[in-house]
């Protein structure tokens, strides 16, 4: 009989007691975290962790797959009812592997694309130079105008006519507003580009209707499976079943999707995570998680109205989604992102630096801090905790460097995080 963990490593125990504490005594803001629920938990740490299924349900490399097979079946179903996709793929083991292999689906080395530069809101692989994306391909980035901060899509699809890419992308990881996906699709119809969307931050947001969604537009939508969407963290890619340039080629969209995760990218899935994503796409396909979604948009404007009251500056000036990007510029503490990120850390709120747009530092040492409401809306707080979390956050970085103060901001974020226990009655491990 297998011991517990407590008695066979007892050090490692010790490691996951305390982050469970950290993560019950303390706020966690940062817009790609959230917290899973116990059944999430139980599917990753079941038996499907010991199987090996090189390839696609029904179509193995290894014997003895019929219950895998209908775990990832069932994941796929979910997945495709949640968002109305054609095409679902479960397996990408994260975000950037998921965007990897649509780059290896429908690019060749060197091609051109257009992605969402990243001090502005993109993510590295929305081709970042130091990243796959942009050493591999040629990204012309679009940017946010330097006065409003917004998207301009007028100019950004003059750019698309001009460079006549050959995929643009949609996406965000810190830009706080809604993208306008319909403009985007009739962008890439004008240039004759892919045009591929990344909802990773965004995705229970737009399965739930509460943001527009790219599914039904987009030739090719990638997420992860974790940050609004509350599942483990994994990937995904939903498409369409055609390839619009290529209606005459030996493989569709969807059988190019596939063939670039396995066996272009990856090797066997990771079967436990598959079947965690099952379990959150059948709690996302719950009446009560639209109301979350709603919710985690409120929390999100009451958390930046109170940042703005205290004399804060927002990128863009507010939000539209589940984050908000603090500039720090006007509190005299340009280039100190991290500064900050490490006192709030010491009060018990966990954020991430973050550069702004035209980022005036180093993205090592930004201007920016980047705050979201997934994970506190998940633990059951609403607007009056974000009035609460707002003037703790507003208070700590006009003190950065007094530790009195952030010892007093402390114990005020684990008086308020006494109503809001992390898994009640659960043991350590669970």
């Amino acid at each position: 009989m297998m011991e517990d963990i407590s008695k066979t490593d007892p050090e490692i125990y010790g490691i996951i007691k305390k982050e469970r504490n950290r993560l019950s005594n303390g706020i966690e803001l940062i817009p790609s975290e959230n917290v899973v629920s116990k059944a999430v938990l139980q599917a990753l740490g079941s038996v499907f962790t010991n199987k090996y299924s090189e390839g696609y349900p029904h179509k193995r490399y290894y014997g003895g797959n019929e219950f895998v097979d209908m775990a990832e079946d069932l994941a796929i179903e979910r997945a495709k009812k949640l968002f109305g996709a054609e095409h679902v793929n479960v397996q990408p083991y994260s975000g950037s592997p998921a965007n990897q292999a649509v780059f290896f689906a429908l690019l060749n080395l060197g091609d051109t694309f257009m992605g969402f530069d990243l001090s502005a809101g993109g993510h590295l692989t929305h081709g970042s130079p130091v990243n796959f994306s942009g050493k591999q391909y040629n990204c012309v980035a679009y940017n946010v105008e330097k006065g409003s901060e917004l998207l301009d899509y007028d100019k950004i699809k003059k750019q698309a006519m001009t460079v006549k890419p050959k995929l643009i992308l949609s996406g965000l990881t810190a830009y706080p507003r809604k993208l306008d996906f319909k403009a985007f699709q009739e962008i890439c119809d004008e240039a004759g580009a892919y045009h591929m969307s990344d909802i990773a931050h965004i995705a229970g947001l737009c399965a739930t209707g509460v943001h527009e969604s790219p599914v039904p537009l987009a030739d090719v939508v990638t997420t992860t499976t974790h940050k609004t969407l509350r599942g483990p963290r994994g990937g995904m890619i939903m498409c369409k079943i055609e390839d619009k340039f290529d209606r005459n080629g030996k493989k569709n969209l969807a059988q190019k999707i596939d063939s670039a995760v396995f066996p272009g990218l990856q090797g066997g899935p990771h079967d436990h995570v598959n079947a965690a994503k099952a379990v959150a796409f059948g709690e996302a396909l719950k009446p009560g998680y639209r109301d979350y979604c709603k919710q985690i948009v409120k929390n999100a404007k009451a958390l930046a109205e109170t940042l703005m009251d205290k004399g804060l500056e927002l990128v863009t000036g507010g939000t539209d989604n589940h984050l908000m990007v603090i500039k720090l510029v006007n509190k005299g503490l340009t280039g100190k992102g991290k500064e900050v990120q490490n006192a709030l850390d010491g009060a018990g709120i966990t954020v991430n630096k973050n550069t702004i747009p035209y980022e005036p530092a180093t993205p090592f040492n930004p201007s920016g801090i980047r705050l979201g409401t997934p994970a506190i809306t998940t633990r059951g707080m609403k607007e009056s905790e974000m009035k609460v979390i707002g003037e703790c956050i507003a208070k700590v970085i006009d003190n950065y460097t007094d530790k009195r103060v952030i010892e007093r901001v402390k114990s005020d974020i684990l008086e308020l995080c006494k109503d809001f226990q992390l898994y009640p009655g659960m043991e350590v491990l669970r």
